[in-house]
């Protein structure tokens, strides 16, 4: 008498993270693309500008996770970051398939996304990128400017300070983040005027104290204008 051998079922599923951008104004800079990734998604993780943006977006997923709640007063940014790729790479291992949706483009100025794929792919699972409209894009074209004219330089601010990164002042200067200048690991942004000051000393260097400035932050609704001020150097502290 002969005993049939055991049934192994072994699951086929396995998980998958696509990181996508939603652009930078609400409903306007959505790809397809990313559309797609977010409606065949389990579960969308979501790191937006506001929580309108996250309102429209959960009336294309039943299952929007939001990552702000993650953010605290006097909190590493850093540790912030870290734990938003420990919660979405959760999901990835049990197999979810993850959409994680950020604003502008998930790449630019964005520490999570590089390092959740990289995780995922390091552990064998499928995972993705899909670019989006970013806040440099947006202000070629609310300003006007060309990179190719004269080339054109991006430096985080507090990076600026901190390695002396030299300046070419024949090409655009664009300066991230000058709002969190000096203290980029912890959201104190009202603690930074002395960082200001020191920005303005540096920038000195290769700019008269006359120099036009513009602080620029381009439109996240579709009602809003860009918000686009004019301003000596000397005028930034």
């Amino acid at each position: 008498m002969s005993q049939s051998e055991p049934t192994i079922t072994v699951s086929t599923k396995r998980g998958s993270i696509a990181c996508v951008g939603l652009g930078m104004t609400l409903g306007s800079h959505l790809t397809p693309l990313a559309r797609s990734h977010i409606q065949q998604a389990d579960v969308v993780f979501a790191a937006l500008s506001d929580g309108i943006v996250e309102l429209w977006l959960q009336r294309m997923h039943p299952d929007v996770r939001s990552l702000q709640p993650y953010y605290a007063p006097g909190k590493s940014r850093l540790k912030t970051y870290r734990e938003w790729v420990d919660v979405m790479m959760a999901e990835v291992r049990a197999g979810k398939r993850v959409c994680a949706v950020f604003y502008g483009h998930p790449g630019v100025f964005a520490w999570s996304p590089h390092k959740v794929i990289e995780a995922a792919r390091a552990e064998g699972f499928t995972a993705l990128m899909e670019p989006g409209i970013s806040a440099e894009d947006c202000l070629y074209a609310d300003l006007g400017i060309d990179p190719g004219r004269f080339g054109c330089q991006h430096f985080e601010a507090s990076q600026l300070l901190f390695y002396e990164r030299q300046i070419d002042p024949s090409a655009y200067l664009v300066l991230w983040q000058v709002g969190v200048v000096g203290n980029p690991s912890i959201a104190r942004p009202d603690q930074n005027v002395a960082y200001r000051e020191l920005l303005v000393e540096v920038l000195a260097r290769d700019y008269p104290l006359d120099h036009e400035v513009i602080l620029y932050r381009c439109a996240t609704l579709p009602i809003e204008k860009p918000r686009v001020r004019r301003m000596t150097l000397q005028e930034l502290t």
